[in-house]
């Protein structure tokens, strides 16, 4: 993928400063790019590198004021920081760009494929599925029976989804995610054994969502396990069966979320957090990371942190006092050495 600074600037709405035929083929920090780079000045910070990059084009912002000859051709726009997002977005969208069907795949006679779908190698697409347009599915993906993806929709390699599960549109995942694996439920018997409850629910995982590396979704014992629309969720996280999770939460690595709780919308929760099964969390909660959840949290928008969990600033003053334990036991060992010396002088 190669591109003028014409191109680039008309793409900006910005206006070329120097060579509008500078071509560049990737995109690089300023300190460190070489000839043939694109790359940004946003933070002051970092000028000093502009007058010595080897790169082709730079953006900069409309007021930045050059103190030295510079060799790069500058395309100069309202926010450098906001036009760069814009290029990486454009450049990761193209070089996500495919389509088609690569052999050997396995696609079920009964599959609907919309348009403009790509199947990676040596994926499995089962018996019903529906897979809608514009969608992506990596190499070694599976798609178990009457399994329904949207429009727009990337799953990455090795992702697997199990049977009956339902996936929006505009939706991530990344590779190694399960989505619908059984959850965990086991009903004791009376010599000490455990018998498998079958798990007969789905998942369902709205528009807009995504879902890092190696996290795992449960299927619902019965009815389903709901992602809402928005919801972004980290990499190595545990979600377990008939979970719900609330429109725009935000789950960091490492968490776990015990069956049937329910998470209201716009919650933050931090990584390693562990969350009970069966209670709710309100709306615009925050959790910190290593935070154990024990109770349902009522009250909306408050923070919480420590395990058990308490107030954020509860918390926060227990930390001070635990932090002065050591010189607190000083001071104790001193007084529990003057009352035995006046328990010695009273005698």
């Amino acid at each position: 993928m190669q591109f003028t600074a014409l191109e680039i600037g008309l793409l900006l709405n910005g206006t070329v400063e120097g060579s509008p035929e500078a071509q560049v083929n990737q995109l690089a920090k300023i300190e460190e790019a070489t000839a043939g780079s694109l790359s940004f000045l946003a933070n002051p910070r970092y000028e000093q590198f502009l007058y010595t990059t080897q790169a082709s084009v730079v953006i900069v912002n409309n007021d930045l004021v050059l103190t030295e000859p510079v060799s790069a051709t500058l395309i100069r726009v309202e926010n450098a920081y906001s036009a760069f997002s814009v290029l990486l977005e454009k450049y990761n969208t193209l070089k996500l760009d495919k389509h088609g069907i690569e052999q050997p795949s396995f696609i079920h006679p009964s599959a609907q494929l919309g348009e403009n779908v790509y199947i990676g190698a040596f994926s499995y697409i089962g018996p019903n599925v529906k897979i809608g347009n514009n969608s992506k599915i990596y190499p070694n993906t599976y798609l178990a029976d009457n399994v329904t993806i949207g429009t727009d929709t990337t799953l990455f390699a090795a992702v697997k989804v199990y049977f009956d599960c339902v996936i929006g549109n505009n939706v991530i995942i990344h590779s190694g995610a399960i989505i619908g694996s059984d959850g965990f439920g086991f009903a004791p018997t009376a010599d000490g054994t455990y018998t498998k409850v079958a798990q007969i629910g789905n998942v369902v995982i709205h528009d807009n969502v995504e879902i890092g590396s190696n996290t795992t979704i449960d299927r619902a014992t019965m009815g389903s396990t709901i992602i809402s629309s928005g919801v972004k969720l980290d990499n190595l996280i545990q979600i377990a069966h008939n979970v719900e999770i609330g429109a725009n939460t935000v789950v960091a690595s490492q968490t776990g979320i015990s069956g049937s709780t329910k998470i209201g919308e716009n919650v933050i929760i931090g990584g390693q957090a562990g969350i009970v099964g069966h209670i709710s969390i309100a709306k615009g909660t925050q959790i910190q990371a290593q935070s154990g959840i024990g109770r349902s949290i009522t009250d909306e928008g408050k923070k919480w942190a420590g395990s058990p969990a308490v107030s954020y600033a509860s918390n926060m003053r227990s930390q001070v006092v635990v932090n002065r334990l050591p010189e607190l036991e000083k001071k104790i060992n001193e007084l529990e050495k003057i009352i035995a010396e006046l328990r010695n002088i009273s005698i």
